[in-house]
């Protein structure tokens, strides 16, 4: 065997190996199809037309939506923790059970959204529309709704609808 044979040989097992042990991240499939399950994990997916799509159960931790379209998405316990969907179209998203913690919808539109039983922990709704959405169930711990329209939305407890003109917190 030549003396670099060997050598390539060692590099090869090198690189095998740092591959198997890379983080999950790292192997999202950000050009996965839109589906199910979907890892998406630190993926940009700005100005995606996602109108309608199943991404039910998807990681999406960092990920990025700017002005994206996923209205009418079924967002349903996806893993979306600390990902941007900075002025994206949420009109009638399903969001139910969706881990939101320190996600960012400054100037989302979420009209008609679902967000039952999510944890929007630390989110961020700067100047985000949330008219007629459905927070019921949802932790809102250190939520900012600054300039946020709550206006006919569903409040976390169920049962209180904020008046028309509720802007920032539930009247």
């Amino acid at each position: 065997m030549r003396p670099d044979a060997g050598r390539r040989s060692r590099l090869a097992g090198v690189a095998l190996a740092t591959l198997l042990l890379l983080p999950a991240a790292a192997m999202a499939g950000c050009n996965d199809p839109a589906g199910p399950g979907v890892d998406w994990r630190r993926c940009y997916q700005d100005e995606a037309e996602l109108v309608g799509h199943d991404l039910s159960g998807a990681a999406l931790r960092d990920a990025t939506f700017a002005r994206a379209d996923l209205s009418r998405a079924n967002l349903a316990k996806a893993d979306a923790s600390r990902a941007k969907f900075i002025s994206a179209r949420l009109l009638a998203a399903r969001l139910d059970e969706a881990r939101l913690t320190e996600a960012d919808f400054t100037r989302a539109d979420l009209s008609d959204a679902s967000m039952v039983r999510a944890d929007l922990s630390r989110a961020r709704f700067f100047r985000a529309v949330l008219r007629k959405a459905d927070l019921s169930g949802a932790t809102v711990r250190g939520t900012d709704f600054a300039n946020a329209d709550l206006s006919g939305a569903t409040w976390t407890d169920g049962k209180r609808v904020c008046a028309e003109g509720s802007i920032g917190q539930c009247n």
